[in-house]
């Protein structure tokens, strides 16, 4: 009976989510006008509150559940700990279309592929623009303001970092938010720098624009570089505070070197949390 009641107190105890300790995985429900958007956040052991590292996710994958060449759950399961390790709570929400949050819109390469079959190559960079600059923003603006009011974060101490598409999101992002404290990017706009004129001028109309400090990275087999060097260059112009970090080669193809971020973490993970540490404070 004793060990029958001990496994009823456990059961509900976990049914109501009482059981949850600091530094497990919590899924998380936010709102972005009627949609209903789905997340992971992990925070760390302590009362805190915690600064906080909000990951924007990369929208290529194959699927709505991909990116990075994992599964969106394994990618936020991969970065997570390292974070929380430095003291940083984590949260990466899922966008429209994607991950947790697939049933609330149409996932963007779906959309993509149809729009570039019906109408071409440059109808399809004209829509992957709207979409970064309208409802995909509008999904990172809405993560943002709920991880500002979440219990245990430190709404003064929030950094946004960005994987490809995401990090083209995050430069948008801190450009209309200067209470953030960091941005970093990892491959952003490395695969359509300069397929899109118009992707070009508004990410550097967004460096001119912010006040946040900017760490850009790639590895030197991504897609291409040309997009941190050029934005980089701008900011220095600018004398606005940034780094640029170019990784030697990780792997053999421009895949492995695009997602460094989450094959190669022993390579960053140095230098991000100085430049967090720096800039946000654990």
């Amino acid at each position: 009976m004793k060990l029958l009641a001990a496994f009823l107190i456990l059961s509900l105890s976990l049914g109501f989510g009482q059981a949850i300790q600091p530094g497990d995985v919590q899924v998380i429900d936010f709102a972005n006008g009627n949609l209903r958007l789905k997340g992971y956040l992990w925070k760390p052991s302590g009362v805190g509150p915690f600064p906080a590292v909000l990951f924007n996710h990369g929208s290529g994958g194959p699927d709505a559940q991909q990116t990075g060449g994992m599964t969106m759950e394994k990618a936020a399961q991969t970065l997570a700990p390292v974070f929380v390790k430095h003291g940083y709570a984590f949260f990466y929400p899922c966008r429209r279309g994607h991950g947790l949050s697939a049933g609330q819109g149409r996932f963007i390469q779906d959309e993509l592929r149809e729009e570039e079959a019906a109408r071409g190559a440059e109808a399809r960079n004209k829509l992957q623009f709207a979409l970064m600059t309208g409802p995909q923003l509008d999904d990172t603006l809405a993560a943002l303001s709920f991880l500002k009011g979440f219990s245990g974060i430190d709404a003064h101490r929030i950094a946004i970092v960005g994987h490809s598409f995401g990090g083209q999101l995050t430069l948008l992002e801190v450009e209309r938010d200067g209470s953030v404290r960091a941005a970093i990017t990892f491959g952003a706009a490395a695969n359509s720098w300069t397929k899109s004129p118009q992707l070009r001028e508004r990410l550097a109309e967004s460096v001119r624009k912010t006040t946040v400090p900017v760490m850009l990275i790639h590895a030197a087999n991504d897609y291409d570089t040309s997009a941190g060097r050029d934005l980089a260059a701008e900011l220095e112009r600018l004398h606005k505070p940034y780094r640029l970090k170019i990784y030697p080669a990780v792997g053999q193809t421009p895949d492995d070197g695009h997602n460094l971020v989450h094959s190669s973490i022993a390579v960053w993970e140095e230098d991000v949390f100085k430049f967090l540490d720096t800039n946000v404070g654990p």
